[in-house]
């Protein structure tokens, strides 16, 4: 089966609602979404680094617990893990305060074995920490040579504003070496300025990817893809507990979809079908309505486990008629 392998942060979430704390749950962008992965049955990895501390072993052994390989997370012994506190409002959004020491971040791991048509996703203000910047870069040049598909979330959070002239070059660098962008209307106003899908996407996107998914909460989706597609998709109107994994479980949704219905990089060169496109963000949208329904940052056990056995079905047919 392909691999997905995750590269980001490493976090725990403490979540309040009305000022009191009601749950803590081990997060992060793309840690998030590969425990969605894990669970759904996918071979799932993840690149990280973690402090020697109770928040760290916490961490680890979650992703165990939901089967994902933490080979690749670093345990610094002189570190703290990081925390955030996640303030959920009357929408059930939240707003953050994160403890970290990014300019004591580093990033040392081995290299893991990627095939073509892997897929890696990356994204955050860790995908362009200037700390960690040659080794991120080293990686995913890396994995592009191998054949892999990548996929980059953006995810640049206005707590980063005074940032964007320091990493825009870093930024740039990651487009090019995606396959497929996704970004939020806030990602995109807070680094650009911009406030729509059409200019974000001829402006700064369609040069480097063609690939495009432009998130806005609860308004419809964008996308636009190889061959001039221009698409919207509606967002399932969904009764949210939180949304603090929406977007992160997205983008698991969507690298399920892109195995389930076996898009390759080649595929993603040349052009997807229209019908493939609809399909794969269908799987997104059901992943992301599913973690708005709890306070958990991954979706469930009841519906990772009716993924898994489409996924299994799926590959199945594609071997036969192979």
């Amino acid at each position: 089966m392909r691999k997905v392998i995750g590269i980001g942060e490493t976090i725990l979430d403490i979540i309040f609602r009305d000022e009191q704390p009601v749950g803590a749950v081990p997060g992060g962008s793309m840690f998030n979404g590969l425990i969605s992965l894990g669970r759904t049955g996918l071979n799932a990895s993840f690149i990280s680094e973690t402090g020697d501390d109770r928040v760290g072993k916490r961490i680890i052994s979650f992703m165990e617990e939901n089967h994902v390989d933490a080979s690749n997370i670093s345990v610094y012994p002189e570190a703290k893990s990081p925390i955030s506190l996640a303030f959920l409002n009357e929408k059930n959004d939240a707003e953050y305060i994160f403890y970290k020491d990014h300019p004591h971040d580093r990033l040392e791991f081995v290299t893991p074995d990627i095939n073509p048509d892997d897929i890696v996703m990356f994204g955050s203000f860790y995908a362009i920490n200037p700390v960690i910047r040659p080794q991120m870069q080293a990686f995913l040049e890396y994995a592009h040579q191998k054949g892999a598909i990548l996929y980059y979330d953006v995810n640049y959070r206005a707590s980063h504003k005074n940032e964007v002239v320091k990493v825009t070059a870093n930024i740039l660098e990651n487009f090019e070496l995606a396959d497929i962008i996704r970004g939020s209307s806030e990602d995109f106003e807070v680094l650009f300025n911009k406030k729509d899908a059409d200019s974000v996407y001829r402006a700064q996107i369609d040069f480097y990817c063609k690939n495009f998914i432009y998130t806005q909460g609860g308004e419809p989706i964008e996308f636009r893809a190889k061959g001039g597609l221009a698409k919207q998709y509606a967002v399932p109107d969904t009764k949210t507990v939180s949304t603090i994994g929406a977007g992160d479980n997205f983008n698991a949704g969507f690298v399920y979809g892109l195995i389930k219905y076996g898009v390759t990089r080649d595929m993603l060169d040349e052009g997807v079908a229209e019908d493939v496109w609809d399909a794969v963000i269908g799987e997104a949208n059901q992943y992301a309505a599913n973690v708005c329904a709890s306070i958990n940052n991954s979706v469930d056990l009841d519906f990772a486990g009716q993924k898994q056995h489409e996924l299994e079905v799926a590959l199945k047919n594609m071997e036969e008629n192979n």
